[in-house]
């Protein structure tokens, strides 16, 4: 079975990624995936097949090389189709505790890096006048809950990104989404995909208990790693896909509750809102 679009995944040696990954390469797609270690990655794989599948080393932090694998990409497959801006970690503590040079380091990962991908491949969708950029957010982008409010600043900051760069780029026919899961059942609370900053202040009860539970659903989240997957084929074969999707039960249920509680206190304090205006 062969499929003619060429993906482009980082963040492909676990997780989701992964997931992805093998099951493209099971339908026939052509694969450029990347992670810090390509040798892992190739062995994570498990495919040793030249024509469909390209394993690279890359630094995403490094802007050089990020465009040198895109190229490499293009001279390997002759086009890149679909990116899935899959790299990033999750992140649990308190504001005023965690070091403000972590809190750099998961926006360099989960939102500098990703926006260094896009611009990257973005010249030659640009140019084919096609693709599809589907980039990793979270629900917790949109729901918080509490002792994530850093790495719900990030996939907040990725959401935004997206809505505005699909409004950039629509001329060209160029489709963007940002993919919103709850808990998928993948390494995602271990300690590889995990910042955990033990809270070492009195009170923050909340966090705490938040925290307490998190960790207990590791390897217990109702998300379907291998359906998603599924997903984001199929939604790259839509000649409209959405701007956003939240996945999972869960992410459902805390995006309804959120856009109802929003609409009642917009409503509510409407005539405040408008009262900043000249008159």
């Amino acid at each position: 079975m062969s499929n003619s679009k060429t993906w482009f995944i980082t963040g492909a040696s676990q997780g989701l990624g992964l997931t992805l990954v093998k099951k493209l390469l099971e339908n026939g797609y052509c694969v450029s995936a990347t992670s810090r270690d390509a040798v892992k990655l190739a062995e994570a794989v498990g495919v040793d097949d030249a024509k469909h599948f390209l394993p690279l080393a890359v630094d995403l932090g490094n802007a050089d090389a990020i465009d040198q694998s895109v190229r490499l990409t293009i001279d390997t497959f002759g086009k890149i189709d679909v990116v899935v801006n899959n790299a990033g970690y999750g992140m649990i503590g308190i504001a005023e505790q965690i070091p403000g040079q972590e809190i750099r380091k998961i926006f360099d990962v989960n939102v500098i890096a990703q926006i260094l991908v896009t611009k990257s491949v973005l010249p030659f969708m640009r140019k084919q006048r096609s693709g599809y950029i589907i980039n990793m957010g979270s629900v917790a982008g949109f729901v918080g809950a509490p002792g994530w409010s850093v790495y719900s600043a990030t996939k907040a900051a990725i959401a935004a990104f997206s809505e505005v760069l699909a409004l950039d780029v629509r001329e060209f026919g160029i489709h963007v989404t940002v993919a919103e899961p709850s808990g998928l059942r993948t390494g995602f609370l271990t300690e590889h995909s995990l910042a955990n900053n033990d809270i070492m202040i009195e009170g923050y009860e909340a966090v705490k208990k938040t925290q307490q539970q998190y960790l207990a659903t590791n390897g217990k989240q109702p998300g379907d790693p291998g359906k998603a997957a599924e997903i984001l084929m199929e939604l790259a074969e839509k000649q409209q896909p959405p701007m956003h999707l939240y996945l999972g039960e869960d992410a459902y249920k805390r995006a309804s509750a959120k856009l109802a509680s929003m609409t009642t206190e917009l409503e509510e304090w409407k005539s405040i809102t408008i009262s900043a205006d000249f008159r």
